[in-house]
């Protein structure tokens, strides 16, 4: 049985245990690593958003911090001056970061590589600048405080405030995850390999390219938004720093460590962004450094990331075991001089 069939029997029982552990949580946690657990959820969504575009698609962009923070203020403006219910201000949330995808994609979608990754920067600027001078609207550099958390009705009175906002965002990036794991295993997501791999490949057997391509971006815009809508309700608070290309770089990072194009690396890589910067910065506020160590270490020890650090294991051991030495053969016995004799005349016979 080889490692692949016992993973897939094995996924599943995975799969099953981790979200009994997360069901679990609220009760052996104290308040302030429920808290961190809850945005390691809200940006795990927002890592494997960009993980349709950075790791299925291949298209590496700066700009999704556009959909992270138009998803946030949506949310803001929504609770905070109409207060709208938490799913349908959600949904618009997700509707406004694909609108934003649909509107940008026919221009960020004519290049490719260097020049996508710049684009989507710009966006991102012009969007920051937007939020920064529109103080009317969006409250400038001071943002939008205030916004009030939503909470699960049938758990009001039964566990703390923190541990309701919780499992909501647990129900909400679930679901979430759950459509991604769809998406990327259909026709559409192997397409979407097929693209990061050879596009010209593709547009030669007659896949219309840059349609999934733009579907591609739409459907992380959205993905990216709801993640964004999530941090808003969570902090209370929306400002431009969400807007800030600084995070999409951290969103690329997050992808980059665990494994592009795989499936839970960005939830991997998110765990260790968000554990470092939390509980390293406890002993040392050079924690930063020690990310861009363990960043380069990856790359260029573990290329495809941390989730294939079993099977890079398993190569080496294989490696090692194909050039280990044959055992040498054992020199022959010297005889004496009657023992030869014997020999010789056993020969003859």
């Amino acid at each position: 049985m080889n490692a692949k069939s016992i993973t897939a029997q094995w996924r599943p029982a995975a799969i099953l245990g981790l979200l009994v552990l997360l069901l679990i949580a609220p009760f052996v946690l104290p308040t302030y690593p429920l808290s961190v657990l809850t945005e390691i959820l809200i940006f795990t969504l927002f890592a494997m958003s960009l993980n349709i575009l950075l790791g299925y698609a291949g298209l590496p962009s700066l700009g999704h911090s556009a959909f992270f923070g138009t998803g946030g203020y949506a949310v803001g403006l929504l609770a905070k001056y109409f207060g709208t219910p938490a799913p349908l201000a959600l949904l618009i949330a997700v509707g406004a970061g694909i609108a934003l995808a649909l509107i940008t994609g026919p221009f960020v979608l004519r290049t490719h590589g260097a020049y996508f990754l710049i684009l989507t920067l710009s966006l991102t600027q012009v969007l920051f600048g937007i939020v920064w001078l529109w103080r009317r609207v969006t409250g400038g550099d001071d943002g939008l405080p205030g916004i009030p958390t939503p909470k699960l009705p049938f758990l009001l009175g039964r566990v703390s405030d923190t541990a309701n906002f919780y499992y909501l965002t647990l129900i909400v990036v679930g679901i979430a995850i759950a459509t991604i794991a769809w998406v990327v295993r259909s026709p559409f997501g192997l397409a979407l390999v097929g693209i990061r791999e050879n596009e010209r490949y593709l547009e030669g057997l007659g896949y219309p390219t840059w349609t999934l391509k733009y579907v591609a971006y739409a459907l992380a815009g959205g993905y990216g938004a709801l993640a964004g809508g999530l941090f808003a309700y969570f902090k209370g608070f929306v400002g431009p720093g969400q807007i800030s290309w600084l995070l999409a770089g951290e969103g690329m990072v997050m992808v980059i460590l665990g494994g592009a194009g795989t499936f839970w690396g960005p939830a991997i890589g998110t765990i260790l962004v968000l554990l470092l910067r939390y509980e390293v910065s406890a002993f040392t506020q050079r924690w930063v450094m020690i990310l861009g160590i363990v960043f380069i270490l990856t790359v260029l020890l573990l290329p495809q990331g941390i989730v294939r650090l079993p099977n890079r294991i398993r190569e080496i051991r294989a490696q090692l075991r194909r050039e280990a030495p044959l055992p040498r053969p054992t020199a022959p016995a010297h005889h004496t001089p009657s023992e030869r004799a014997v020999e010789q005349v056993i020969e003859r016979s």
